[in-house]
């Protein structure tokens, strides 16, 4: 992987564990200097010393914070070439059940503020005439599993607004694509399975959904977002590429 984002700047969310620490490893061992945008001052920071990064503490749900990545990045290294919308949580609820608030909150954060913190590095990217943007989405950002209110509407968002910003941006060499995992070995998905009375049986009925008879790995993910970020892949914009074992293409009756 050395070498693929040699001299490239980006800017990864959400990136003190799990799919984001993945992916700023991958893009730091292929030569990118990276931006941590975490929240977390621990995890953040751990992680930016681990890989010889630039940590700042971001709400990305806090405009002005969203902002302050961005002046961050510009300051120390003069240009933004690649965005990574990784922040988000799981969501899930049946719809009568859920508390508004949590509306707000997931879409805050699952979609809004992947928009705010793409708006605050267009003008930078429209200036260089370049740039890539991957927004981490989800297969509920195509199939509806019920209970899981109001996530997979937000992830649709996060779809929808990756091909509205990929048109509109294509013409000034700007592409804008997403990845839209399954289950992954996270974090989230641990403490997910950790509600249950049996953890180790919940897993291993989400391993047996998979052709593969696994479930995903942080750093199969950060692969693709690497191959996205990098000029191996210029005429693909738009796109949402699903990484879930082909769990999604099975037939279901």
């Amino acid at each position: 992987m050395a070498g693929r984002l040699q001299g490239k700047v980006a800017i990864i969310t959400g990136a003190g564990q799990g799919i984001g620490a993945a992916i700023a490893r991958s893009f730091a061992a292929a030569g990118a200097q990276v931006v941590l945008a975490e929240r977390n001052a621990e995890t953040g920071r751990a992680v930016a010393e681990e890989i010889g990064g630039l940590f700042v503490e971001t709400d990305v749900t806090n405009q002005a914070q969203v902002a302050g990545v961005a002046e961050a990045t510009l300051s120390r290294f003069g240009r933004i070439d690649v965005l990574v919308n990784n922040a988000g949580a799981n969501v899930f609820y049946r719809p009568h059940e859920m508390p508004r608030s949590e509306w707000a909150r997931c879409m805050a954060l699952d979609l809004e503020a992947c928009w705010a913190m793409s708006e605050a590095v267009l003008p930078a990217m429209r200036v260089q005439a370049g740039g890539a943007i991957v927004n981490i989405a989800s297969t509920h950002g195509f199939k509806i599993i019920p209970h899981t209110f109001p996530y997979p509407v937000a992830k649709h968002g996060l779809i929808g607004l990756t091909r509205s910003l990929g048109i509109e941006y294509a013409a000034e060499g700007i592409r804008v694509n997403a990845i839209a995992p399954g289950y992954v070995d996270t974090e989230i998905a641990r403490d997910y399975w950790a509600g249950f009375d049996d953890p180790a049986a919940e897993r291993q009925r989400a391993e047996a959904l998979h052709p593969p008879r696994r479930i995903g790995r942080p750093e199969e993910v950060a692969m693709t977002a690497v191959f996205l970020a990098s000029d191996e892949a210029p005429f693909i914009n738009a796109e949402t590429i699903t990484i879930d074992g082909g769990r999604s293409a099975l037939f279901h009756d």
